[in-house]
């Protein structure tokens, strides 16, 4: 009986996170992907950023995108999107900042400029759920990954998100098999906005994981896992 080909499937981290934010999924979809996590250290627009992913990817390829790699995705599909064969959207969004939101980023900027250390520690209760946070392990890597992105990269990054376009005008465009997966108790990117985001992409799928804040990918893999491997079942094998 032949093997079937695996899938070449693309990671993008978000803001604070580098591939640690991906490894249980790396390792859990090992038997059926070929998982690569890219690099957003080294640019401070979201567009460049997208053509950098791009000038490292496969020709084909499956693409999820957490948070701030969720808005880099969207702005892919708008470069390149007949290079995708499926896309996941985690914890993200399709909306651009508001003047409000702007100024909280500029704050934080101005904070980390200060104290870096500072920001990592205030935005934990964010990243990760009340639930998860007892556990060691979740925590520790979450806090690390922040403290290894470093102040740079994350002045970088907020400069990137900032500057975002609203990606709904082009949600319609999408037309691979999509995912949109979300914590019922994230509050950085809430349900209404993923909600917004499958109702924009057409046949796309909505999963809303309970008991999960923001980074879900480490707070509750299994499930993430599960969702994520039924969404690269629906990936045509004829598009590869």
């Amino acid at each position: 009986m032949p093997v079937a080909e695996k899938i070449n499937l693309v990671f993008i981290p978000g803001l604070l996170t580098d591939k640690r934010v991906f490894a249980p999924q790396v390792k859990a979809l090992a038997d059926i992907a070929n998982c690569t996590v890219a690099d957003i250290d080294g640019a401070d627009s979201i567009a460049a950023l997208a053509k950098s992913v791009l000038a490292r990817a496969p020709h084909r390829f499956a693409l999820a995108g957490f948070s701030m790699g969720g808005y880099i995705a969207l702005e892919i599909m708008r470069q390149a999107r007949e290079r995708v064969q499926a896309l996941a959207l985690i914890s993200t969004s399709a909306r651009p900042d508001t003047p409000e939101a702007i100024a909280a980023r500029k704050a934080a900027m101005a904070q980390a400029e200060a104290h870096f250390q500072v920001v990592v520690d205030e935005i934990m209760p964010k990243f990760v759920h009340p639930s998860r946070m007892r556990y060691h392990s979740n925590v520790t890597t979450v806090y690390a990954m922040g403290l290894r992105v470093g102040r740079e990269a994350y002045l970088r990054q907020q400069r990137a998100i900032m500057g975002r376009i609203d990606s709904r005008p082009f949600l319609h465009q999408i037309t691979c098999p999509t995912l949109v997966l979300c914590g019922r108790d994230d509050v950085i990117t809430p349900v209404a906005v993923h909600e917004e985001l499958a109702a924009g992409i057409p046949g796309a799928e909505l999963q809303i994981l309970k008991d999960s804040a923001h980074i879900l990918t480490i707070g509750r893999p299994a499930a993430a896992n599960k969702a994520l491997r039924s969404w690269l079942g629906r990936v045509d094998p004829a598009t590869s």
